[in-house]
């Protein structure tokens, strides 16, 4: 099994960084526990990203342990990446997810 490279959009990491923001307003290092544990999940998409079940339009989803939020991915098969989109609350509408993650 080959393992797959990892491109995060800039988008998601925008995304990760507003709620590494707000998290740490909330509770001091609790945005720095949602960052490190969010990096170390996307870190584990390279070895097995088939892993996870495809949601809508080709697009993947892991759940981020311990917090509300999913990270959105796809995989490029012809070119060995992984390529992360975003990462969303669970709360937010589905309607969003498909809004926030659409590929040009």
């Amino acid at each position: 099994m080959k393992n797959f490279g990892i491109r995060i959009d800039p988008m998601a990491i925008a995304d990760i960084q507003k709620i590494t923001i707000w998290y740490n307003q909330k509770q001091k290092m609790l945005g720095k526990s949602f960052q490190d544990t969010t990096i170390k999940q996307i870190s584990k998409l390279a070895k097995a990203p088939n892993s996870y079940a495809i949601h809508y339009n080709e697009i993947r989803c892991m759940l981020v342990k311990k917090f509300p939020y999913m990270v959105h991915f796809y995989i490029n098969e012809k070119l060995g990446f992984v390529e992360v989109l975003a990462v969303i609350s669970t709360h937010r509408s589905p309607k969003i997810w498909e809004v926030k993650t659409e590929r040009n």
